[in-house]
């Protein structure tokens, strides 16, 4: 990790639809919760809030002042305006630092341009851009890296069983949910594809077919009469589409 994240937040006596005269005043309200705290409601400058979730993110540990009161925690949930773009609402999850936590951070390739895939004109496709992984909240990776400098040929693949993470770090295994699976079956987390070498007419014609079925599907309608989503099925058999479902999040917190 990198330098630490610290942040300073004032309890705030509004609640409910009084806190529009806060934002009118440029303030953010949030509120902060978790294991074995009651929840606080705060409140906190929109320039200063809007600063540190450029820098946090949801996956960064973050240094909570309130008062006397300090916490580690992390950003559970922004809440924009949908017109303006503004953060309405925040609520931070706060976390020990002694229990690991589950965390979803970016995949970095690193060594781009130095392949002999690319010198030789050839693509590189990054398939996956985060993953989950579990660790001491100050042990979080800011990202996981992934070196391509080796990839050489249309075809070749790095998996994030390539990738070096730092020690106290692991990737989180989801259960496919099919119990009749045997061991050889099962796909481990480590085997996912994070980026793969194509030859530039080889992709070029795989997105156009990949469109081109959207296209077709997307004048048929199911058999209960509605539309299907042929955008996201598209999206997903894309190369470079989604590979995996993204985790949900809990719900808000109530207290906005």
């Amino acid at each position: 990790m990198g330098d630490k994240l610290t942040l300073t937040l004032e309890e705030r006596t509004l609640h409910g639809k009084k806190v529009k005269a806060l934002r009118k005043e440029g303030l953010v309200p949030a509120v902060v919760y978790g294991p074995g705290i009651d929840p606080i409601s705060v409140q906190v400058a929109d320039g200063v809030m809007s600063k540190l979730y450029r820098q946090a993110g949801t996956y960064t540990p973050v240094m909570l002042t309130i008062g006397s009161k300090k916490n580690i925690a992390m950003i559970k949930d922004v809440d924009r305006d949908p017109v303006k773009g503004s953060i309405r609402h925040v609520s931070f999850h706060a976390v020990k630092a002694n229990e690991p936590v589950v965390a979803e951070v970016p995949i970095h390739l690193t060594g781009e341009g130095e392949s002999e895939a690319e010198k030789n004109g050839l693509i590189v496709l990054q398939n996956l851009d985060k993953i989950e992984v579990r660790a001491l909240p100050m042990d979080l990776p800011e990202a996981v890296e992934v070196s391509i400098v080796g990839l050489k040929e249309a075809g070749e693949k790095v998996t994030l069983g390539d990738a070096k993470l730092p020690e106290g770090v692991e990737f989180v295994e989801h259960d496919s949910g099919h119990g009749d699976e045997t061991e050889e079956e099962k796909q481990h987390i480590t085997d996912l594809m994070v980026a793969s070498v194509w030859e530039p007419a080889a992709l070029q014609a795989a997105n156009e077919a990949a469109a081109g079925d959207a296209t077709d599907e997307s004048e048929v309608e199911s058999e209960n009469g509605e539309d299907t989503d042929q955008e996201s099925q598209a999206e997903e058999s894309r190369p470079g589409g989604k590979l995996q479902d993204e985790p949900k999040q809990s719900n808000v917190d109530a207290n906005k």
